[in-house]
């Protein structure tokens, strides 16, 4: 999440099948921002990191670590492709991964928010709780090195305190709306939770 450009920039260029179905590409044009020569470069990038087309979570996570080489981004890897797995069939295809990448690139503030809301909504029920929080915000703590964060708190102490400025109702979960709000109102913490806006 934190550095997809980066991740991008990791796959490789050769490919075994060079070319999409005109119906993949088209909705892929449709859908993104992409020209369709940046979308077949994506593609060709994208198979020759997964010869199957399809991207395991061991492989995801594979290539995403090395964006964050000092640190353990193995739980981070995990929510990250949970929510590029949109169809929830254990896999990352081609079209699952560009649909996440356009909108981590180029989507608007609300619709990175959601995006975002959507990996920290772990269990998928529309809300975000206490423990869902902490696990991310544990999981980031641990991605980006201890080296790397300067905070005086603990990731649970920091997972609360963002928690409790999010519930703007009281009533122990965080819904989309108050999400997209908060961060929408405070540019440190959407730099946090939902980064390259």
């Amino acid at each position: 999440l934190h550095k997809l450009d980066s991740w991008i920039g990791t796959m490789g260029a050769e490919s075994s099948r060079s070319f999409l179905s005109k119906e993949d590409l088209d909705f892929l044009k449709t859908r993104t921002q992409f020209d369709e020569q940046t979308i077949c470069d994506y593609y060709k990038g994208f198979l020759s990191d997964c010869p199957t087309g399809k991207l395991s979570p061991t492989e995801f996570c594979q290539i995403y670590s090395k964006c964050f080489p000092t640190g353990n981004a193995r739980e981070f890897c995990d929510h990250v492709f949970r929510t590029f797995d949109t169809d929830k069939n254990g896999v990352i295809d081609f079209k699952e991964f560009l649909l996440s990448i356009d909108v981590n690139s180029s989507g608007s503030p609300e619709e990175k928010l959601n995006w975002a809301f959507s990996l920290y909504d772990v269990d998928g029920n529309g809300y975000i709780d206490i423990h869902e929080m902490t696990k991310l915000v544990t999981s980031i703590y641990k991605m980006v090195g201890t080296a790397q964060i300067q905070l005086e708190d603990t990731p649970v102490e920091r997972a609360h305190d963002i928690f409790d400025k999010m519930d703007l109702d009281s009533d122990g979960k965080i819904t989309k709306e108050e999400f997209t709000k908060t961060c929408l109102g405070d540019k440190n913490l959407l730099n946090l939770l939902a980064p390259n806006m």
